[in-house]
């Protein structure tokens, strides 16, 4: 049984597990619509980057602008990346092919999605791939004001792990909207008597 490259979970022979899986599937549809809103966040006038302003208010604090991060989190960048992936995955599969011509970061990021099972059972980087995709996301998030949703700290696993009734005591944390399961011993709170009992069994805080 493999680990996923990301979070070292059971993978099932993939490199990287459903819940990761899923989530670079969804970073990817949301890839070319977060870097349009980049581009109306930060519009350049005709002098250089130096006079670039905010255009939009609600995307938070942007002042002193980091030219740096204008220079690097903008549509091309992102193109950029999403190709040379698109390139390699499709020369890993099929080396008997050309590279794909240019088409974008829409066509790109939409490809491979297409060939995101093919990806994580076959494709070794896949987990290089899903840090950067990743980043991407992360960064132009940074830009419009959306950052991603911080994990959820619920308390510690009250499972029994063995007949002499030891208790699991991993630290349970989950996305918003996520299943609650453990990591550590694989555990599933699945139904509200589940919740129930993982909060009724928290160890009680001292003094």
């Amino acid at each position: 049984m493999s680990a996923c490259e990301l979070c070292g979970e059971a993978a099932a022979d993939r490199y990287l597990c459903e819940r990761h899986t899923v989530r670079l599937a969804k970073q990817l549809a949301d890839l070319p619509a977060l870097y349009a809103e980049v581009g109306e966040c930060l519009v350049p006038r005709r002098y250089g980057w130096g006079e670039i302003v905010a255009t939009k208010a609600a995307a938070g604090p942007r002042s002193p602008l980091d030219e740096d991060v204008l220079d690097t989190v903008n549509w091309g960048r992102a193109s950029e990346v999403t190709r040379l992936w698109r390139v390699d995955v499709q020369r890993v599969r099929w080396p008997q092919h050309a590279a794909p011509p240019p088409s974008g970061l829409s066509a790109d990021c939409r490809w491979l999605g297409m060939e995101l099972e093919w990806i994580v059972a076959n494709y070794p980087a896949a987990g290089d791939l899903a840090a950067e995709v990743g980043d991407l996301e992360r960064a132009a998030r940074s830009i419009v004001g959306d950052p991603e949703p911080r994990r959820q700290r619920l308390g510690v696993c009250v499972a029994v792990t063995d007949d002499q009734g030891t208790v699991c005591g991993a630290v349970l944390s989950r996305l918003p909207g996520e299943p609650v399961r453990c990591r550590w011993c694989g555990t599933s709170y699945r139904t509200e008597q589940d919740l129930l009992l993982l909060q009724h069994y928290q160890p009680r805080q001292t003094a």
